[in-house]
């Protein structure tokens, strides 16, 4: 037994929950000391102590046996800052000294915090210009350094890791203040708090993709308040809204700065005292499941100006015009079998990735093996079939790295829809996933069902669903076979409907959106069909949309003829 080492995971704490060692059967550290007197020391888990990993045959959950050290930084090779750039407080001059004074940060915080000066080459000027340095540290390495000329230009020490600014700070600390600048850091430690972090590279109008927030986790993971100072601008509330959404509501504080920009901005104007105590001030981020006016007040005034926000679209022109969505909801898909349904999810999730860099999670039992799934999705953002000489190219290398961050695949033994939802929120709050997709509906069995009836237990897993939707703002998509098919008086098999699927009514009463996949292997031509939007602004109830499959890059063509040619398999 390899107590050191599992699948290329350093063991951190090896048999974490103290078991029996060794042993292949025993209790469950998550439910035996909830269980009934009697059956507190039942043997209902069993071990698996090379793979380490414990399954619980009474509550049906999975669980680690040990904790790993930090991955992040070894799952891509990243830049190191070289020995030219040692962290050096001293290099600092009168000048820049006198700068920072009128931004009220004193030279203590300066050399406290790493700040340093020196030339470095900047593309926006196209030529080496005096920079202010601030040196991104992590443990006792060097990982990151933010540059910033006196006109205001910022760059990242090329192909050098994300990080937040400051994060050693954190440790120790059972909350922290997360900000949007280093200035924001400075001003704070100024104020007396020490423990604030900046995000590295500002705030966007899409904050999707916080690659940061993945490297530097498990930094966070035990905090119980988490304090977000960030700009008061669209851009910042964004930012905002994706830290709570991938954090969690229940331990996220918000603060006002009372017209102020941000931290820096309040510590010129109402010193350092009072800027400590506006951190301390900090709210609670509202209630979940409880909603005043004033909560939603925002909204409220933007639907009477604007009315209803369009839905997000997958990029296909003429399926755009019949239907959009927005996330928080859920999609049921169904179709006959091999009529594409699979494949075109896998379309919409790249079109949405495309145009909003949302991430998607596949738990896909019936797509396996997965390396045949991840090709399908290389061959449609490549936009053609990869050949054997592509591999290693440049080309290979972009689309592999874009799928690689972009597309999760959830791969378990057996699927439970508990322990679908559960790694789904984990991939949320590590990979800031906006979908997820359950194909097909029923190999990923809900084992925690209370009723046999076949309404009630529909009903119960889409409920859960919806949860899970609204909870973490994802758009989840679930394939559903229908489980009866009848043919028409020509032969052909009719259009299922929602009301085909096991559970009938339930399916489309409960559904935000139904979409039927159908393919007329005559006229070679698949039709998306909309069986069902929630919201008429959305889409058309019964609207249809004809694609033509084009097999190089696994794509549907909007009313298109395309030629094809046989693929290397056929």
């Amino acid at each position: 037994m390899n107590t050191e080492e599992i699948n290329g995971f350093l063991i951190d704490e090896f048999n974490q929950h103290s078991l029996k060692e060794g042993a292949s059967q025993g209790i469950c550290p998550l439910c035996s000391s909830d269980r009934q007197p009697k059956n507190k020391k039942a043997q209902c888990a069993s071990y698996d102590w090379e793979r380490g990993l414990g399954t619980c045959h009474n509550c049906d959950t999975s669980f680690q046996l040990h904790t790993y050290q930090r991955k992040g930084a070894s799952e891509k090779e990243y830049v190191r800052p070289n020995a030219l750039h040692v962290v050096d407080p001293e290099q600092l001059g009168s000048k820049v000294y006198e700068w920072f004074k009128t931004r009220g940060i004193s030279q203590k915080t300066l050399d406290e915090l790493y700040v340093t000066e020196g030339s470095e080459y900047m593309p926006q000027t196209g030529k080496a210009e005096n920079t202010i340095q601030f040196n991104y540290i992590m443990g006792d390495q060097l990982i990151n350094i933010k540059y910033r000329d006196g006109r205001k230009n910022f760059k990242l020490y090329k192909g050098a890791e994300k990080v937040f600014y400051n994060i050693n700070s954190t440790i120790g600390y059972d909350w922290c203040v997360i900000v949007e600048g280093e200035m924001d850091v400075l001003a704070l430690h100024e104020a007396g708090i020490t423990n604030a972090i900046s995000v590295p590279n500002g705030a966007t109008l899409n904050s999707n993709n916080l690659d940061y927030l993945d490297n530097c986790i498990d930094y966070l993971e035990d905090k119980t308040k988490i304090v977000i100072a960030v700009d008061a601008d669209e851009p910042g509330q964004a930012l905002k809204n994706e830290f709570i959404r991938r954090l969690g509501a229940e331990v996220c504080y918000i603060i006002d700065f009372n017209g102020n920009k941000d931290a820096n901005e309040f510590l010129i104007e109402h010193g350092a005292d009072k800027l400590k105590s506006a951190i301390h001030a900090a709210k609670q981020v509202p209630l979940e499941n409880v909603t005043t006016l004033y909560d939603i007040q925002d909204e409220l005034k933007d639907f009477v100006q604007n009315g209803f926000k369009p839905g997000y679209q997958v990029g296909l022109e003429n399926f755009d015009k019949i239907f959009s969505t927005y996330t928080g909801q859920f999609i049921t898909v169904t179709g006959i079998p091999s009529s594409g349904k699979s494949d075109f999810v896998d379309q919409m999730v790249v079109g949405y990735n495309k145009n909003y860099q949302w991430k998607t999670a596949f738990a896909s039992p019936e797509n396996q093996p997965t390396y045949l799934h991840a090709h399908k999705l290389m061959r449609k953002t490549w936009q053609d079939m990869p050949s054997p000489g592509d591999i290693g190219g440049d080309k290979w290398n972009q689309v592999a790295d874009h799928v690689n961050d972009n597309y999760f695949f959830i791969d378990m033994d057996k699927y439970n829809l508990e322990s679908v939802l559960r790694k789904g929120a984990e991939l949320v709050k590590r990979k800031g996933i906006k979908c997820l997709v359950i194909d097909p509906f029923n190999k990923v069995r809900d084992n925690r069902a209370h009723s046999d009836d076949v309404n009630r237990y529909t009903m119960d897993y889409l409920a859960k669903i919806e949860t899970f939707c609204r909870k973490y703002d994802v758009l989840t998509f679930i394939v559903a076979h229908p489980t009866k098919m009848y043919k028409g008086q020509d032969g052909k098999i009719e259009e299922p409907t929602m009301y085909n699927i096991k559970g009938g009514g339930e399916w489309y009463d409960a559904s935000y959106h139904g979409l039927l996949v159908h393919r007329d292997y005559d006229a070679k031509t698949t039709k998306v069909k909309v069986l069902k939007v929630k919201f008429q602004n959305l889409g058309e109830n019964g609207a249809e949309a004809y694609f033509t499959w084009e097999p190089r890059s696994g794509s549907f063509i909007p009313e298109a003829v395309v030629e094809t040619e046989d693929m290397p398999w056929e």
